[in-house]
């Protein structure tokens, strides 16, 4: 890595944090015009140097990654490359990210930036995708970075079924896990399938790492109280790596000394520091595939106000890209609004898990309640629904296991492994097939 990458605490304003930026932007421009798209970009051959130059430039978009993949902003020769990756969102093309042995300092450091820290003393479950993901090579790599065990539980793995998470849970005292919020209940629901109580019987548990879904207060709030532990939120892309951590006051700050962020209104075209809109990131200490003003397409809510915990960087709420909405009776609603009503459900209750459907008249929803329950819960959300969001609403409350079948949260299938030769009465259609 050239130079040196800023440390928490390098900084004692917000202007010192601005002034920073400008120092390195430079450089920055300068790596991205050796790939072969952003030398193109940059008109007349003239590298923009900077703050100003860059308000000049054309937003780059997830089209441009997969109109120039694989290889079309890569601004370092081959051979200094370490990994490849996509992005899970590809609309059926490529998305494709890549990172030099340099970058994964970087992009290792910011990840660990959690204020419970990450020790030797640790294991840490990484329960995120591997593959051509960055997420689980990301927290796997942070984890080892500070000494810690990592437990790779993977996803969307047949060889990793929730069962086999949950015991893993358990019996290896796992301190720390790294996941989407949804994974921390279905490990509730499956833990107690088990006969354990998620707040009792995993005492090791110190927190849990979150992200790559928005998360709303409540239900952050649940996932808390269910396990006995911090949940501790995320926020970045395969593209880009860590962008915002969670500070000791339980707000999400953007790292805005490894990168430059502004917010796009799509509605006018205009960019600013702050305020609602996409988040755009110009990263600053990535050599390997630069992003400039690069429109992750997230709906976001940025804000320099100063937080008490003195970090001097900017906050940030997630709203994701569920932030349009689907229209009812003529209002919109999105999934964030109605997560937050669903989880402050009352807690006996047991809601854990739910679904709707936006029709065009009606709001349809159906949520799993504890028996003798459901009534009460039914009644609570229809006027919750009714009040806050002033849609019709039909809810449904079901009985535990009819949206989840606790079948799924107790198997523990085979990993089939590839064969050739097969007996009589066996089916050799399953001789590739064997996923």
């Amino acid at each position: 890595m050239t130079g040196h990458l800023p440390q928490l605490g390098d900084w004692h304003s917000i202007e010192a944090l601005l002034d920073g930026q400008d120092e390195q932007l430079a450089r920055t421009l300068s790596w991205a015009a050796r790939s072969p798209f952003y030398a193109r970009r940059f008109s007349s051959g003239l590298v923009p140097a900077s703050a100003t130059d860059l308000a000049a430039l054309e937003l780059t978009g997830k089209q441009d990654l997969r109109d120039n993949y694989p290889f079309g902003l890569l601004a370092v020769e081959r051979e200094r490359l370490a990994t490849y990756h996509e992005s899970s969102g590809t609309a059926g093309q490529p998305t494709p990210s890549y990172y030099t042995a340099e970058d994964w300092q970087d992009l290792a450091e910011r990840f660990a930036r959690k204020h419970v820290g990450i020790t030797a003393a640790d294991t840490l479950l990484v329960r995120t995708p591997y593959a051509l993901l960055l997420t689980g090579h990301l927290a796997h790599a942070a984890a080892r970075s500070h000494g810690a065990t990592v437990v790779p539980g993977d996803n969307r793995s047949l060889a990793t079924p929730c069962s086999r998470i949950v015991r893993a849970l358990h019996d290896l005292e796992v301190t720390l896990t790294w996941s989407m919020p949804t994974e921390c209940l279905l490990w509730g629901a499956g833990a107690r399938a088990r006969g354990w109580e998620p707040s009792r019987d995993f005492p090791a548990l110190r927190a849990l790492f979150v992200g790559g879904e928005p998360l709303s207060e409540p239900r952050r709030r649940r996932i808390s109280r269910l396990w006995g532990v911090p949940v501790v939120e995320e926020y970045g892309s395969t593209e880009t790596g860590t962008l915002a951590g969670e500070c000791p006051e339980g707000r999400l700050h953007l790292w805005a000394d490894r990168a430059r962020f502004e917010v796009y209104d799509p509605a006018t075209g205009l960019c600013s520091p702050q305020g609602r809109g996409q988040l755009v990131v110009t990263t600053l200490y990535r050599q390997a595939m630069p992003l400039v003003r690069y429109n992750l397409e997230d709906t976001v809510e940025v804000s320099y106000e100063e937080c008490p915990c003195g970090w001097h960087l900017p906050t940030v709420t997630v709203l994701g890209r569920s932030a349009f909405g689907y229209s009812v009776a003529g209002r919109t609603v999105t999934q964030h609004r109605l997560e937050e009503l669903v989880f402050s459900l009352p807690e006996e209750d047991e809601v854990l898990f739910w679904r709707a459907r936006a029709e065009t008249e009606v709001l349809r929803v159906q949520i799993e309640a504890a028996p003798g329950r459901a009534a009460a819960a039914a009644t609570w959300l229809t006027n919750a629904v009714r009040s806050q969001l002033d849609v019709p609403v039909e809810v449904s409350a079901l009985q535990p296991g009819e949206l989840l079948p606790a079948a799924l949260l107790r198997a523990m299938p085979d990993v089939v492994k590839p064969r050739s030769l097969f007996g009589p009465n066996e089916d050799w259609d399953k001789a590739l097939l064997y996923q």
